[in-house]
């Protein structure tokens, strides 16, 4: 799990630096940026990267989570633990959910630029998004490791 972790603060951070690139052949380039509806001139093949990474981060995540849940659950629990492990994936997409819409009402502020527009992308700031998720992924790491440290495993019974 602490593999997918460092996996996953990676592919934000590659996600970012991939809406600079995007944003910088939008308007530098080309001077599309106010153009909502014109088609980016760059290959696609730039989201292979970030969708490959988040690719490995969830079979990193997912089979060492249900894993954990096996073999530290008592016999009892197990059922009920890979049901929680179902519950804890919607509650962050919920949760998910939520930061993007108070990232959306408060990033606005007066006078100042929506870093997640309704319209046009290329007015937006999604690269400070990406940075804000990577610094809550950071925060989860360290969070992982002090658990990880001091945690008891459960005796291996033959």
């Amino acid at each position: 799990m602490g593999i997918g972790f460092f996996i996953f603060i990676l592919a934000t951070l590659v996600a970012g630096f991939v809406e600079i690139k995007r944003k910088n052949a939008a308007a530098a380039a080309h001077g599309i940026s106010d153009k909502a509806d014109t088609m980016i001139p760059i290959p696609i093949f730039w989201l292979v990267p970030p969708y490959c990474l988040h690719g490995m981060v969830e079979a990193f995540m997912s089979i060492g989570h249900l894993e954990f849940f096996y073999d530290q659950a008592p016999e009892s629990m197990r059922r009920t633990t890979s049901a929680l492990f179902w519950t804890a994936i919607s509650t962050g997409n919920y949760m998910s959910t939520l930061l993007v819409s108070l990232v959306h009402k408060f990033s606005a502020g007066p006078g100042g630029s929506n870093w997640l527009p309704d319209n046009n992308s290329n007015k937006g700031k999604l690269e400070d998004f990406y940075w804000v998720i990577t610094l809550l992924e950071v925060f989860n790491f360290v969070y992982y490791l002090f658990c990880a440290k001091f945690y008891t495993f459960k005796p291996i019974q033959i």
